[in-house]
């Protein structure tokens, strides 16, 4: 397993982790054309605005001291689900089992069960990535356009 640490994001880092989003998800946007759902197109106060959520934390991934993605992780503490939305793994970065480590780095941190998230049907990536760490299909599949469908998952 790869070794790799979360460190919580400060509110001075919120600059960077916006510009990291936009770079990590800019080939998707290209591919899906999904304007209004992809984080790639997100604003900066976008962003800001789900930092603030007091039931929010993003964390920075780091592997042998450099930065190579972000996870943001809500846990509301009421019983309810609790999310990964998003997670990213900057290109260089990319299949080396660093988002898998990330995963379940933050299932060591809020505990292992009653998780959710949700993903682009069509990367199969990423299909593969949560289902092997355990995540199942809810059956929901919402459309986003003619060319991509969001599919979600939960973890019990």
């Amino acid at each position: 397993m790869n070794n790799i640490t979360l460190k919580a994001a400060t509110e001075e880092d919120m600059k960077t982790v916006w510009e990291m989003q936009i770079k990590a998800f800019s080939d998707l946007l290209e591919k899906y054309q999904d304007y209004d759902t992809s984080p790639a197109a997100e604003s900066f106060e976008k962003v800001m605005a789900r930092y603030q959520q007091p039931w929010t934390t993003y964390y920075f991934i780091a592997a042998k001291d450099e930065t190579i993605g972000v996870i943001r992780v809500v846990d509301k503490k009421d019983g309810s689900r609790k999310r990964i939305s998003p997670i990213w793994i900057m290109q260089e970065y990319r299949n080396k089992g660093y988002a898998q480590a990330a995963i379940i780095a933050a299932e060591q941190i809020y505990g292992g069960d009653n998780w959710s998230l949700d993903t682009i049907l069509q990367e199969k990536g990423n299909l593969h990535l949560y289902e092997k760490i355990g995540y199942r299909q809810t059956g929901q599949i919402k459309r986003i356009n003619d060319r991509m469908d969001i599919v979600y998952y939960e973890k019990n």
